[in-house]
């Protein structure tokens, strides 16, 4: 009874391992999956694409690696825009998406400080760019409705 129990117990376990296995997905693959999708679902692949490479950009920084920081910053802006302008042309995963670009802003605030003056300006720029990518969602979630 002891043995089957530990059989069966081992049996779910890998059954449990082998089902919440994520295979990690290539930046390449990830992109090509967002471009694809359909347009409802764009939002949140292009956000989930930006927070990696927001990822990327804070450990470049934290390596001393401005440039390599200052291209995945690039890209996080790129990714950004993608997901705000879908979110905003479909009016779905408007919230999620304010918030998870407000979030990247707010991250790159606590990296630029950490950075020599120099290194900043890209920083800041990028920081400008989110923030205007926030106020017009918040613009398309709250502002003025043509007349119905």
């Amino acid at each position: 009874m002891m043995r089957m129990r530990v059989t069966l117990f081992i049996l779910v376990a890998a059954v449990s391992l082998a089902a919440f296995a994520r295979t990690d997905e290539t930046l390449q693959q990830m992109i090509a999956r967002a471009d694809a999708a359909p347009p409802g679902d764009r939002p949140a692949l292009y956000i989930h694409i930006a927070r990696e490479q927001a990822d990327a950009a804070d450990k470049a920084y934290q390596a001393g690696n401005p440039e390599a920081g200052n291209a995945a910053l690039n890209e996080v802006i790129t990714y950004a825009g993608k997901a705000t302008d879908s979110a905003t042309s479909t009016g779905k995963r408007l919230k999620d998406t304010e918030i998870a670009v407000r979030k990247m802003a707010e991250k790159f605030h606590d990296v630029k400080h950490n950075l020599p003056f120099d290194d900043q300006a890209p920083v800041q720029e990028a920081i400008d760019k989110l923030e205007k990518m926030r106020t017009e969602m918040l613009s398309a979630m709250f502002g003025k409705k043509g007349n119905k």
